[in-house]
């Protein structure tokens, strides 16, 4: 990417529109349970403040970075809900200016990064503007944790071209992670942003299609949502499996979330 700027502005944004959900909550709110288990509101800012904080000593401390990867390989399992923990035992307001601080130095950070230099991650090492991606994409799908705990619906807007541009990239990550081998032909993706702008993917002729709302594939692929509730649609048995698996983020397979209750289960 010749010019990230515009990653990093839309990376901007979109923690500012979360930090507008989360800022005059009351200690009550922000005890909240989300969607993912265990995890309050709390939990989730947490997290993207540590994960945060990780990226800017990738990108400014190599040394310090390395040290947090030893840890994360002496407990996989747990490192991730550890560093969650921490922060939302914090008092609100505290881990409040945490996150908008430590979020700060981030963008910081990048925008003075020499154009070029990759840094080190916890999988292969990430370009200025794929680190931005990668913490938009996080911020985008934990705020939306967030969102459903305070009964919030977000109106999307075409920062999701991040999201879905992360989506249809790791469409193989996503079969090998399985144990399964990616299929061999691209496959066609069409989506309608919220824009009403198609964005797609692929060549035109591919047998194995996917098409549907951008918001839709991001709520997909971000697992925030179950397949059957979400209006994105595969033609060819590949593309279907794909939609059954697909996820835009590294580490093993989530577990997702279940459908909703139908009327007759409610």
């Amino acid at each position: 990417m010749s010019d990230p700027t515009h990653v990093f502005d839309d990376l901007r944004e979109e923690s500012e529109e979360l930090d507008r959900l989360v800022a005059e909550l009351s200690p009550e709110g922000w005890a909240f349970a989300t969607p993912a288990a265990r995890w309050t509101v709390a939990h989730q800012i947490a997290h993207l403040a540590w994960t945060d904080h990780s990226a800017l000593l990738a990108v400014t401390d190599e040394d310090a970075f390395g040290a947090l990867v030893e840890k994360a390989l002496a407990a996989p399992d747990s490192f991730v809900d550890e560093g969650a923990e921490q922060g939302a035992a914090k008092p609100p307001t505290q881990l409040l200016a945490d996150w908008r601080a430590g979020r700060a130095a981030l963008l910081d950070a990048l925008y003075s990064a020499p154009t070029g230099t990759r840094f080190p991650w916890y999988g292969p090492p990430m370009s200025a503007a794929s680190m931005a991606t990668g913490r938009l994409m996080e911020t985008w799908a934990h705020g939306q944790d967030v969102a459903d705990a305070l009964g919030v619906v977000r109106s999307p807007t075409d920062r999701l071209r991040h999201v879905v541009r992360i989506g249809v990239r790791a469409r193989d990550f996503a079969f090998g992670v399985h144990g399964l081998t990616p299929p061999s032909e691209e496959f066609r993706v069409e989506l309608v942003a919220p824009s009403g702008e198609l964005w797609a993917y692929g060549p035109e002729g591919a047998l194995q299609k996917v098409t549907g709302p951008a918001l839709d594939f991001c709520l997909l692929v971000t697992q925030r949502a179950h397949r059957t509730d979400l209006a994105v649609e595969a033609v060819g048995p590949d593309a279907g499996q794909w939609l059954d698996i697909a996820q835009a983020f590294a580490g093993p397979p989530g577990t997702g979330r279940p459908p909703k209750p139908t009327e007759a289960g409610q």
